[in-house]
C-alpha cells in the first residue's frame, strides 16, 4: 500500500515539474518578446522624433519658400507679404523706440 501511495506522490511530482518546465519556457519566451518590443518602443519613438523635426525643418522652408515667392512679385502672396513687411516694420519700430529710451 505504501508503494502505490508513493508512486502517485512521485507521479505527482514529476507532473509538476514538467509543468513547472513549461512554465519556464513560456516565461522565457515572454520576456524575450517582452525585451524585442522595447526595442520596437524606443526604435518606433526615434523614428517619431526625428519625423517631427523634419517636420519642423520642412515648415520653416516652406515659409521661408513663401516668402521668397511673394518678394518675387507672386500675385498670389501679395497680402502675406504686406503683413510680413509690416510686422517687420513694427518690431524695427519697437527696436528703435527701446534704443531710444
Amino acid at each position: 500500500m505504501k508503494l502505490a501511495v508513493m508512486g502517485e506522490i512521485t507521479e505527482i511530482v514529476d507532473s509538476l515539474e514538467g509543468k513547472l518546465t513549461k512554465l519556464i519556457y513560456k516565461l522565457e519566451g515572454l520576456q524575450k518578446a517582452n525585451h524585442r518590443m522595447e526595442n520596437e518602443i524606443t526604435q518606433s519613438a526615434s523614428l517619431i522624433s526625428r519625423q517631427q523635426e523634419e517636420i519642423v525643418a520642412l515648415k520653416q522652408q516652406n515659409d521661408t519658400l513663401r516668402m521668397a515667392n511673394s518678394l518675387l512679385g507672386s500675385d498670389d502672396n501679395k497680402r502675406e507679404t504686406k503683413l510680413r513687411i509690416n510686422s517687420l516694420i513694427r518690431e524695427i519700430d519697437y527696436c528703435i523706440a527701446q534704443l531710444s529710451d
